[in-house]
């Protein structure tokens, strides 16, 4: 189907342009026009944007589906239908499902799954050791030919140093990514909050800044020894955004993102044992959330992420402590990034890159962008619109949400994947 999207602001900050701009699509799936729509162009079906924004699909670096192992807490198809909901078009799996993401067939059967919905793209990530049990290496040059973006061992360290140098080794031999969550698991020995202040008021055992900063000064290091490409994935701490930064001075080869809800939240959010607040790494002191939100300005963290993991009812009504982490993210990534645009910190270009253009790079692919011969991955966006986030408008089965009962502003009215509209606003 060809269609013509007119009166809208076109935001793309890879190709430059913000300003009232049609956009025109080809029946292939393709951007075939910008602006002037090409000789002989005749739409089936005409969008009217006036008043609305127009931007690339959305790309998550971090979503966890729950899909294989987990489908009692939600599905692949649920999941790429909330995303969908949400102007998010691709999407990015951790190695961490059950089984783990360690063969070719595993990295294949995500995609092919993904792909029977027809919905948002999903790109898996393949684990960096086998069962990532931290021991032996995985064929990582046989995953990457299976499709997968990059290599992690998701939240499970690998203690052994060398095992992480020679997985790094590996990785420059092949150009591939490795995707790292800096953390060490003596130090965090079990917490479940940031320490400080709340840890000490709640009697509950404490995970010290130090037990991240350590882990990003041994990566850092062996990132410089191996001259592997790296990315430093959801960092929450002011010193660990520092230590990222000098390493970039130094001219290392590194990224780093934050999930969009360590830019909005501290361990203040807690208040008396809220598990919805219980994540992983936790939410820290104000001075860490206003130095991420400054290594956003200044470049130093260059993605923000939902980290999503959508949970059953009974995994947040446990003791704080004995509560399963994580927060269902997908629906509020956009809003809470554009909250960021109301507080004055981003432009509002700034802002979309951080969610499009920017991750596309770290995952090097071919998506985040609209300009002519683009596929046609985008949404629209009503930014009039003002709601409140409650159970009923989320779409994904995870209502672990922090944020129920806060008012947004701006709502996704259309999304398309590869020039087919797989989600439109009653």
């Amino acid at each position: 189907m060809r269609i013509a999207i007119t009166g809208g602001r076109v935001v793309d900050p890879a190709s430059g342009v913000d300003g009232l701009c049609d956009l025109f699509i080809g029946d292939q799936g393709f951007v075939v026009g910008v602006g002037t729509a090409p000789t002989g162009f005749a739409a089936d079906r005409t969008l009217d944007a006036r008043g609305k924004l127009i931007f690339p699909g959305l790309v998550d670096l971090r979503a966890r589906l729950r899909e294989p192992g987990l489908e009692y807490k939600a599905t692949m198809e649920s999941e790429t239908n909330a995303a969908v909901r949400a102007g998010i078009t691709t999407l990015c799996c951790p190695p961490d499902t059950y089984p783990v993401i360690d063969t070719p067939a595993m990295a294949q059967m995500i995609q092919q799954r993904a792909w029977r919905f027809g919905l948002a793209f999903v790109h898996p990530l393949g684990a960096l050791t086998q069962g990532l049990q931290g021991k032996l290496l995985t064929d990582m040059a046989a995953l990457d030919e299976a499709g997968c973006v990059g290599f992690s061992n998701a939240l499970e360290p690998v203690t052994d140093s060398l095992v992480m140098r020679r997985a790094m080794e590996y990785a420059v031999g092949f150009d591939l990514t490795v995707f790292l969550h800096p953390n060490d698991p003596w130090l965090c020995n079990g917490g479940c909050v940031h320490e400080g202040e709340v840890s000490t008021r709640l009697g509950l055992p404490g995970i010290p800044e130090t037990a991240e900063t350590a882990g990003v000064a041994r990566d850092l290091a062996l990132v410089e020894q191996t001259g592997v490409r790296a990315h430093f994935c959801q960092l929450s701490s002011a010193r660990a955004v520092a230590m990222v930064a000098a390493a970039q001075d130094r001219g290392l080869e590194i990224s780093a993102d934050v999930t969009a809800h360590h830019l909005h939240l501290t361990e203040r959010d807690i208040g008396f044992f809220n598990t919805q607040c219980h994540v992983l790494p936790p939410l820290r002191a104000e001075g860490d959330r206003e130095a991420l939100r400054k290594a956003l300005k200044n470049g130093v963290i260059s993605a923000i992420c939902s980290d999503h993991q959508p949970h059953e009812p009974d995994a947040k009504l446990a003791p704080f402590a004995e509560s399963e982490p994580g927060i269902s993210g997908l629906e509020t990534l956009l809003p809470l990034t554009l909250k960021l645009v109301d507080d004055g910190l981003l432009s509002l270009s700034e802002a979309v890159a951080l969610l499009t253009c920017k991750p596309a790079q770290i995952l090097g692919i071919d998506t985040g962008h609209l300009g002519i011969g683009a596929t046609a991955d985008l949404c629209i966006v009503d930014p009039e619109v003002r709601w409140i986030q409650s159970v009923d408008r989320l779409t994904s089965r995870g209502h672990n949400s922090p944020f129920l009962g806060w008012e947004f502003r701006g709502a996704v009215s259309h999304t398309l994947v590869g020039g087919k509209i797989v989600f439109e606003a009653p």
